[in-house]
């Protein structure tokens, strides 16, 4: 096709990854079939449904397909025929019983598109993957295609926030191109238009730079994030306030206060099960001495859990079985509803296999972790489910919860109780107000 033309664009797996990148192609004037093995899911996209929360994108899905320029289906044959870029967004979870990553959806979705490429395309791959394979899936590409070496496979690694899902996708502070060709790169630059339009800058590399760049961001982030708990860990053991010293290394401009906030933790989906994975490949290819940190950075990750049991357990004098324990937040972080690997969850039930009376509240996550939990009881909003409490635990710092009255929360609790988790709270505001205020890291 012309460079100068707008491709078609295919979106392999519309889970949140793809549908987001669907729904907001779509939206910026490209036509774009999304495809997918779950009918369910395909039908709930077509009747206007996101089958996930994301704050702006139920609006965007809407004006999409009202646009006419964005439809769903199963069919992958129809993906061959309509598509000139074909992204590949499907999920590479953890393996079961190893850390290693799982690429049996990337691999179905090649042996499922590939028969059907009959012509020059792009394959881009955007799903997080072990470095080494691009090049694998290159040659198992061209392999089952019928136009073989006429189709082409590019790695695009995408970097989405949940909660700003929407404005990382069409205002991304960049766009890693790896690619093989400059047809490849002039294509990804076409399936790009209105974003390089904005003066997005792109990194062109190649196959492995590309694959690495996603992990290495999160591994750095992980990192970052274990840092400063690891720091309050030790302000634990002397007294010292680890809020006080967050906020002093944020103003060293080499340091920066982003991603430096102590607490419970990161979770979800992804920095979890990518640095395990990332771990993992680094050892396959024998420089796994080079991130061994990362197994420290996991473990200082998993130590935040079992340390908010403990103040949870040190503010009801030592003994969890029996108190009331109202939980603030199910989702591993606020404007989601996402519940992988998600600390609040684990600190819940941890506190109800202590023999506590837990009850959960959260604003967008208690679908799915009723689903997930049912062992676990759960309540209608937040001060429902502080309703006689002996303590409340925040354990996800959503806006709702950082602007409740300390002095309305007194009226229905049976004690001025508080774990602040996630540091979200004015501790001085709620020991005013005659609260027991308890954060990790803080005396």
């Amino acid at each position: 096709m012309n460079p100068t033309e707008s491709p078609r664009l295919t979106v392999i797996g519309t889970g949140y990854l793809g549908a987001t990148h669907a729904i907001c192609m779509a939206v910026l004037g490209f036509e774009v079939l999304g495809i997918d093995v779950d009918e369910r899911k395909i039908a709930k996209l077509a009747a206007g449904e996101v089958p996930f929360f994301e704050p702006g994108l139920p609006e965007l899905l809407t004006k999409a397909l009202e646009s006419g320029r964005l439809r769903f289906s199963t069919s992958f044959a129809e993906a061959g025929e309509f598509g000139d870029v074909h992204f590949v967004c499907v999920g590479t979870p953890q393996q079961p019983g190893s850390d290693a990553c799982d690429l049996s959806y990337v691999n179905a979705a090649i042996d499922s598109l590939a028969p059907h490429l009959t012509r020059r395309a792009l394959v881009v791959g955007k799903s997080t993957v072990p470095v080494g394979t691009a090049a694998q899936l290159t040659e198992r590409l061209r392999r089952l295609a019928p136009a073989g070496a006429d189709v082409e496979l590019a790695w695009n690694p995408e970097f989405l926030r949940e909660g700003y899902a929407v404005d990382d996708t069409m205002h991304p502070d960049r766009l890693v191109f790896g690619v093989a060709s400059d047809w490849a790169d002039e294509r990804l630059r076409a399936a790009f238009r209105p974003v390089l339009e904005q003066g997005t800058p792109v990194i062109r590399t190649d196959l492995a730079t590309a694959e690495l760049v996603k992990v290495a961001a999160n591994s750095f982030l992980a990192t970052k994030i274990s840092y400063i708990n690891a720091m309050a860990e030790v302000c634990e053991a002397v007294g010292a306030d680890v809020k006080d010293l967050a906020d002093s290394l944020a103003l060293d401009d080499r340091i920066g206060g982003k991603f430096l906030k102590p607490g419970l933790g990161f979770g979800g989906g992804c920095l979890p099960k990518d640095i395990r994975a990332f771990a993992h490949r680094a050892e396959e290819i024998g420089v796994g001495q080079a991130v061994s940190f990362l197994r420290e950075v996991d473990a200082i990750n998993r130590r935040r859990r079992a340390r908010t049991v403990d103040l949870v357990r040190e503010l009801l004098g030592g003994q969890i079985s029996g108190h009331r324990i109202a939980c603030w937040g199910a989702a591993f972080k606020p404007n989601s509803d996402d519940i992988r690997d998600a600390p609040a969850l684990d600190v819940a039930r941890t506190m109800h296999g202590l023999g506590g009376h837990v009850r959960v509240y959260d604003p967008a996550a208690l679908d799915n972790a009723r689903r997930a939990f049912p062992e676990l009881r759960y309540g209608e909003n937040a001060l429902d489910v502080a309703r006689d409490a002996d303590v409340v635990v925040l354990l996800t710092e959503w806006s709702e919860f950082r602007e409740i009255d300390p002095d309305a929360l007194a009226e229905v609790v049976a004690h001025r109780r508080i774990v602040d988790g996630r540091h979200a709270l004015d501790a001085t505001r709620w020991r005013e107000a005659g609260w027991e205020y308890r954060a990790l890291g803080r005396s």
